[in-house]
């Protein structure tokens, strides 16, 4: 594959040249913002499993994390913030470290079945209280850190981009075996995979099984 040659003459650099290329936004776009958790926001956080974190680490470099657990997961602790528990991953540590650094965040909210998304914007911290993490422990294994999140914005996403993808849509479900194993690609990236195929397979076992041990 040969390099991208980038055409500088048809970059957009500055936010009123990128502005001059759309119609203004429709009024309620604006209006919908919101500092804090609404009713609606709440019903949302409380049915979601799933939510994406966004951060920036020491250099600037930006990262997204999902995160899911049964709905309700998220605790609301006021009507301004909420707190992520962090359960057991693979010990990289980048969400959590970029925040020591960084504590800008942004959240997706996604409820399967729901093509809107909620997002929320703000500033977050780590927190190792152990009243709250008490309340977020699962099968009798509490976090080690949570994350909580001062929200700043808050705002309901349109479905356009769910719709254009048909997320949810059976029909578009693709064969996970069209693709190799996540072990095997791993260590294909590491130029680690093993040639033999009885191995490769003994290891995506190991795999499976260390997710059903250390799920929480």
């Amino acid at each position: 594959m040969t390099n991208y040659s980038i055409k500088t003459e048809f970059l957009i650099e500055n936010e009123a040249d990128l502005r001059a290329l759309f119609p203004p936004t429709h009024e309620l776009a604006i209006k919908k913002e919101q500092s804090k958790i609404d009713k609606h926001a709440r019903d949302f956080i409380a049915r979601a499993p799933f939510v994406c974190l966004g951060t920036h680490n020491d250099k600037g470099l930006s990262d997204v994390s999902p995160r899911g657990d049964a709905p309700g997961f998220v605790q609301i602790l006021d009507e301004a913030t909420i707190a992520i528990p962090d359960r057991p991953g693979n010990n990289r540590l980048d969400t959590l470290s970029n925040i020591t650094h960084n504590p800008n965040i942004g959240l997706m909210f996604i409820i399967p079945g729901f093509d809107d998304t909620l997002r929320i914007n703000g500033e977050a911290q780590l927190t190792t209280d152990p009243e709250l993490l008490a309340t977020m422990a699962v099968k009798g294994q509490a976090p080690k850190i949570a994350i909580l999140v001062h929200i700043k914005e808050l705002y309901m996403h349109c479905a356009k981009a769910f719709r254009r993808s048909k997320l949810w849509d059976p029909a578009s479900l693709q064969d996970r075996n069209d693709m190799p194993s996540l072990m095997k690609i791993m260590l294909d990236q590491a130029d680690e995979a093993p040639d033999d195929q009885q191995e490769m397979e003994k290891l995506d076992a190991a795999l499976e099984e260390a997710y059903q041990k250390s799920m929480y």
